[in-house]
């Protein structure tokens, strides 16, 4: 099967797929409903095609694969509809924004055999991927702290929250440097600064097994970007520091006061995006799963949904009209 890729969305991070797909040599069809976002892709790639209906790419018999790069509201429904026109689905984080919508996305694609995949880019960042080597190695000790911190000013908030806009990059790769699902939250706070509801600033405590805490905070107001995520062993402690241009990973021996002590373990310098997209193009062709697939997907939501519960109390069932459990955990 020859992949052909239809991309929704081609506004701030969905014209960076477009260029990768299109770099891949299986990018068809560019659907977006704004028409500068339209004609920059007409500009940019004269050879593609472009158009505002979404009929005209679920329609398309051309078309076996969409990606799927809007705003996280939106993600169910368009994932929904294009696994019913049996296209196998990219979509961006997250896979949805409730728990029972990830599980249903998760199942119908195994029913119908298609490939699901969630845009979880670190899981495919070189850098990320040797962390999970060493700290499965055990040239860490044993791992009892991880902390991800992902701080930056957003102007945009198309999400309901920074938690679901960010947290989905922090958790998924907490969760795949330990090669283990988290167990669930035990602290959710948050604070919207804009009046709006809308919260720019959230801290999530979550339990892993064998004891392992980790924090996550996230942030659209913060005025110096940091991307950097903490792993702390009973030998050594890992730093994974995204803002780096070069030598992203740096490793301290716990036992040692000098800054001489460094490591920076190797890896390959590969964007990650265009991993991701190959990934998918593999999975696509010799069927296979994805690293980051439904099961994988809905972990994420799952955990992300509680915090949410969490963090809002009552208020939550106002945003979602839910009868809530007080009593709920995660299983």
């Amino acid at each position: 099967m020859k992949p052909k890729v239809a991309v929704i969305g081609c506004g701030i991070w969905g014209k960076n797929l477009v260029r990768n797909f299109y770099n891949l040599g299986v990018l068809s069809l560019v659907c977006d409903l704004d028409k500068e976002n339209l004609n920059t892709i007409k500009k940019d790639y004269k050879d593609i095609g472009t158009t505002s209906n979404l009929d005209e790419v679920l329609l398309s018999k051309n078309i076996n694969m969409i990606v799927i790069a809007t705003p996280s509201h939106t993600h169910y429904p368009l994932v929904k509809t294009a696994l019913e026109y049996d296209k196998h689905v990219y979509v961006e984080k997250p896979i949805a924004t409730t728990a029972k919508e990830a599980f249903d996305l998760k199942q119908l694609a195994e029913k119908k055999g298609l490939v699901l995949m969630v845009g979880h880019l670190l899981l495919y960042h070189p850098a990320v991927t040797r962390l999970r080597s060493i700290i499965k190695d055990g040239y860490l000790g044993d791992i009892k702290y991880i902390q991800s911190d992902r701080l930056n000013t957003n102007y945009y908030r198309n999400d309901r929250s920074v938690m679901w806009d960010l947290a989905p990059h922090d958790l998924s790769m907490i969760s795949y440097v330990l090669d283990q699902n988290p167990l669930g939250v035990t602290s959710a706070t948050g604070a919207a600064t804009n009046n709006d509801n809308i919260m720019d600033i959230v801290h999530l405590d979550i339990d892993f097994p064998n004891n392992i805490k980790a924090h996550i905070s996230t942030s659209w107001i913060h005025p110096e970007k940091r991307v950097s995520l903490l792993v702390r062993g009973t030998k050594a402690t890992a730093i994974f520091d995204d803002t780096c241009m070069v030598e992203k990973l740096h490793i301290y021996d716990n036992f040692s006061q000098s800054k001489d002590s460094v490591a920076y373990p190797e890896y390959l310098e590969i964007e990650p995006l265009k991993l991701e997209c190959q990934h998918f193009i593999n999975s696509v062709i010799n069927k296979i799963k994805p690293r980051s697939d439904g099961d994988n997907g809905y972990e994420i939501v799952r955990i992300l949904e509680d915090a949410e519960r969490l963090m809002l109390g009552n208020n939550y069932q106002k945003l979602h009209g839910l009868k809530l459990s007080s009593s709920r955990r995660s299983q």
